[in-house]
């Protein structure tokens, strides 16, 4: 099937109790890991863009990449979505470009301006038959073009969802309920450690979700920076040169929860990374003479699929969902 839009998958989603993974992409072995896995186990899958991505391979090759990856998978649903567009413009190039989902992130400006900022990309998303998701709130952490400083962010208040949506016309809304950007989503001072003094982050703020779910019954939610940063992978980094200390992510069951609720679309980003630097990394350790790019990326592809079958099945829930 060609690219589709989520508006099915999220209706699906809702009514099902799972959440749609969003994994971005940057180079092939992304997009051939993520799509195998998500073909092998029948899922609906969504592959992301930031506008550090389009700066990095250009965005005629990673379309062309996606439309591979549909040619080779054409049994299960693929959306091409930009994350964190930061203007109209950006959007709209993407969205004359083949992409059949934006979002136009507009939460670090005033209610009003991210409304008018918002609405102004729906009204030319949905024109061309393309989806837009809007923010509001904001959450903490890095993540290419975006930063937010911890003690900045702000949670999404619920009194504020329906108008929003009403004025907007937004078909899905990211919302701030204690997810961050980044591997190095949380300070030390925000979380505990456990009894191998890892560190615990606090846990999402389900009670907003829940209001947001009463303000807004049967409207997908969409939660970002969800990587649960792996403490093998981190692991695996340090042991082969690295230096990642106290790199914490989400809990998976936290995720999990949320999935069953009103959220559909879950984004993951750096679990992928750390899966595949940790393998290059060991990779170049135990082969030290090696220099073939296939040589290394190959391991590393695999990683990205084992690890995005993982979610699938224990975080997402949406393996035999198409």
């Amino acid at each position: 099937m060609p690219l589709v839009t989520t508006t099915e998958m999220f209706k699906k989603a809702y009514n099902g109790g799972y959440a749609v993974g969003a994994f971005n992409v940057n180079n092939m072995e992304i997009v051939q890991g993520i799509t195998e896995a998500a073909g092998e186990l029948n899922s609906p899958v969504i592959l992301q863009v930031s506008k550090g991505a389009r700066a990095y391979a250009n965005h005629t090759y990673l379309v062309k990449l996606v439309e591979a990856a549909v040619a080779e998978n054409p049994q299960i649903p693929i959306a091409l979505h930009l994350d964190h567009g930061d203007s109209f413009e950006l959007c709209k190039s993407c969205i004359d470009g083949g992409f059949t989902s934006v979002m136009i992130d507009a939460s670090s400006k005033s209610f009003e301006d991210n409304i008018a900022l918002t609405k102004q990309v729906v009204e030319y998303a949905h024109a061309h038959g393309v989806v837009v998701e809007a923010e509001l709130g904001t959450l903490a952490g890095i993540e290419d073009e975006v930063c937010v400083e911890a003690g900045n962010e702000a949670y999404t208040r619920p009194e504020e969802v329906e108008e929003f949506v009403a004025r907007t016309g937004c078909d899905s809304l990211a919302i701030a309920i204690g997810t961050s950007h980044g591997a190095y989503k949380f300070t030390a001072a925000q979380c505990t450690r456990n009894e191998e003094g890892i560190l615990v982050p606090p846990p999402l703020r389900f009670d907003v979700l829940e209001e947001i779910v009463k303000k807004l019954p049967g409207f997908p939610i969409v939660l970002h920076g969800s990587s649960s940063v792996p403490q093998e992978f981190v692991k695996m980094v340090n042991a082969y040169g690295g230096n990642m200390p106290d790199a914490v992510g989400i809990p998976e069951s936290q995720l999990r929860e949320a999935a069953k609720l009103a959220v559909c679309k879950i984004n993951i980003d750096s679990d992928i990374r750390l899966a595949m630097t940790g393998n290059i990394r060991k990779y170049f350790a135990e082969n030290p003479s090696h220099f073939d790019p296939r040589q290394y990326l190959k391991p590393a592809r695999q990683a990205v699929k084992e690890m995005v079958a993982h979610k699938i099945v224990n975080v997402l829930g949406s393996d035999n969902k198409i």
